[in-house]
């Protein structure tokens, strides 16, 4: 009892979400409802104070980190450096949700969302990372990839989309090329957001029953499930052949959307020697339980 007083005092002091103020509102004029387990079972029904409470802390702690987002890319802007970072993973894994939560706050004349659609026919004879190489960061600018150039590492070689002969071609080129980006003075963040099969399905369903989020389903999602399989296998040897020292491949645990994205901007900011970075109010080192460095041994397939 004594913890639910806490939690409440602590909503009404930090609550902005409306939808839970009312239900604090409606707390304190029923509070005698509390005295007794019945009561407090009736009053709340299948809304918990405590996942009330959580979410007013992720907020919290998101406009926290938000805050030293700002104050990096101002360092950025100010100093003329180039930071890039990749979001990859398997469909629904949250990356599209991590990027607006980056972002929110940001500069809109200082950083780009590159979300590429499928090559066109011109773009297809050229050289493979050319279409890339024009948004690759300039000085004073962030960009963030929704995907990138790795479609040719996994959807395409599961789907068909390019030859054998391409994809290795890819494969043997793409650390080279990371190599000459970063030694050209290119800040290059690479994550992978994972996500468990039981949770892509989930998120699917959501989507389908969302008019909001069918935009987001395509034909290649839905396909998603089915060839879960053959995405491990070929996800499993883009980290083998490129992960190396100087770009490595960074895995978020996107099981759960708010904690990833909290955990991926604290890792960012832990990267970037920003200033203004000693003086940051909130904690800036990652949780290693949802963001860890791959490294060479059997993931789960959860990833």
């Amino acid at each position: 009892m004594k913890t639910i007083f806490q939690d409440l005092e602590y909503l009404k002091k930090n609550l902005e979400d409306k939808k839970a103020q009312k239900i604090v509102k409606e707390l304190e004029e029923n509070m005698h409802l509390l005295k007794t387990k019945s009561g407090l079972s009736q009053l709340m029904g299948k809304k918990k104070l405590a996942k009330i409470t959580r979410n007013v802390e992720y907020e919290n702690e998101l406009k926290a980190l938000q805050v030293e987002l700002i104050k990096l890319q101002n360092w950025v802007y100010d100093n003329n450096k180039r930071v890039m970072i990749i979001f990859e993973g398997r469909d629904a894994a949250g990356k599209g949700g991590a990027i607006k939560r980056f972002t929110q706050y940001l500069n809109p004349r200082k950083f780009r969302v590159v979300a590429l659609q499928k090559p066109t026919e011109v773009e297809t004879g050229q050289f493979y990372f050319q279409r890339y190489f024009q948004h690759l960061p300039n000085p004073g600018e962030i960009t963030f990839f929704d995907r990138s150039w790795y479609n040719r590492a996994i959807v395409e070689p599961v789907f068909n989309f390019c030859t054998p002969e391409q994809y290795e071609k890819f494969m043997k080129e793409v650390p080279e090329i990371e190599h000459a980006i970063i030694d050209d003075g290119i800040l290059l963040i690479k994550f992978w957001f994972s996500i468990s099969k039981e949770n892509q399905q989930k998120r699917f369903k959501e989507r389908m029953s969302n008019p909001l989020k069918h935009w987001k389903l395509s034909p290649v999602d839905q396909k998603a499930q089915e060839m879960w399989d053959k995405f491990t296998h070929f996800k499993e040897e883009m980290f083998s052949r490129t992960h190396t020292g100087f770009s490595p491949w960074i895995i978020v645990d996107s099981n759960d959307k708010k904690r990833a994205r909290l955990e991926s901007i604290r890792y960012v900011l832990s990267q970037i020697p920003y200033e203004g970075k000693d003086d940051a109010k909130i904690n800036l080192h990652h949780d290693p339980d949802i963001v860890e460095r791959y490294h060479r041994r059997t993931h789960s397939e959860n990833v």
